[in-house]
């Protein structure tokens, strides 16, 4: 089976290309621009770690090339496409909103067409939390309308609305993966704790936001991956659907900082006022995603914070702390 995964260098994309690797069944493509958001070193040292299997094809492409697009599909069989490729950051959003039209709108359409032309058997996109905004009633359950409060969430949930109008058209199986706050391994250096950690490591002030009266649905990256592998093979009745995938546990980001504290120096903490653009609290109902790819214990905060420390200080090359 080939699989295609767009923003393979990109966090989830990379995670999920090493763990289909690693199973040695599957062929995987991957695509992605390598762009400068964030450390493009971070990126390109994931794809130096994709390269090591054979299996592996990789091709940089941007998405909103649509005739690249098309060449890549017409050169390669792909089966099920993952498509992760997007401009991340909710903040940013405002700073450059034209990177998401670019890409999370228009790029995103390039990849449903060469989907419908090519008729690729399964699309799973990804989606995210933010599309709820403010919910007063949580969990969120995945039937609840949308509420943005940045262009980010807005171009996720037309993304959303736009698979939704391709697969009742054309008959295409296309699911829709709403992440929570993903943490882990080779993370994202502009999320959370990536960024309370390089602020220790850099000796740099970390800000936090509304004061820290923020929570959290945080959800590990091995579980995230663990239900996208699931939905590879699994038969499910619609041709669109869609799913929350979150540790439904939301912690407070002081209880976030205590785990990490463990780890790392603590930084110059400045307190400020909440950002517009942020969500208040995320709280994701699984229940959906429980019954339909069966029961499973999602990995601890303790555990998922502590795996990341050990990854982040084996590859910063940094000393562990001392009690």
């Amino acid at each position: 089976m080939n699989i295609l995964i767009t923003g393979c260098c990109g966090f989830i994309g990379f995670s999920l290309a090493k763990d289909f690797l690693e199973l040695k069944k599957y062929r995987v493509l991957g695509i992605d621009d390598i762009d400068n958001y964030y450390d493009v070193n971070l990126k390109l040292n994931r794809l130096r770690e994709l390269k090591k299997n054979k299996k592996f094809i990789f091709k940089k492409i941007n998405i909103k090339n649509s005739s690249k697009i098309d060449n890549f599909f017409k050169k390669n069989k792909i089966d099920i496409i993952f498509h992760f490729a997007a401009q991340a950051g909710v903040r940013y959003s405002f700073i450059n909103p034209n990177k998401y039209l670019d890409s999370n709108i228009n790029g995103f359409f390039n990849i449903l067409e060469s989907a419908k032309k090519f008729k690729i058997k399964k699309t799973i996109i990804a989606s995210s939390s933010s599309v709820y905004g403010d919910v007063k009633k949580l969990p969120v359950l995945e039937k609840y309308y949308s509420n943005e409060r940045n262009l980010y969430a807005v171009s996720k949930s037309f993304n959303e609305k736009l698979a939704q109008i391709y697969s009742s058209k054309y008959k295409m199986k296309i699911y829709c993966m709403r992440f929570f706050t993903v943490y882990g391994e080779w993370g994202r250096p502009d999320m959370f704790m990536m960024k309370y950690a390089n602020a220790s490591k850099d000796k740099k002030v970390f800000t936090l936001y509304n004061f820290g009266k923020h929570r959290r649905d945080f959800t590990y990256i091995k579980d995230v991956t663990y239900f996208l592998k699931k939905i590879l093979n699994k038969k499910i009745k619609s041709n669109f659907d869609i799913f929350n995938i979150c540790s439904s546990r939301p912690v407070s980001l002081p209880k976030v900082i205590n785990e990490l504290n463990k780890f790392f120096k603590k930084p110059k903490i400045v307190m400020k006022q909440r950002d517009d653009a942020d969500v208040l609290h995320t709280h994701g109902s699984n229940k959906k995603l429980l019954n339909t790819f069966g029961h499973y214990k999602f990995t601890s905060l303790k555990d998922g914070v502590a795996n990341l420390a050990s990854w982040y200080i084996k590859y910063y090359k940094l000393k562990k702390k001392v009690e």
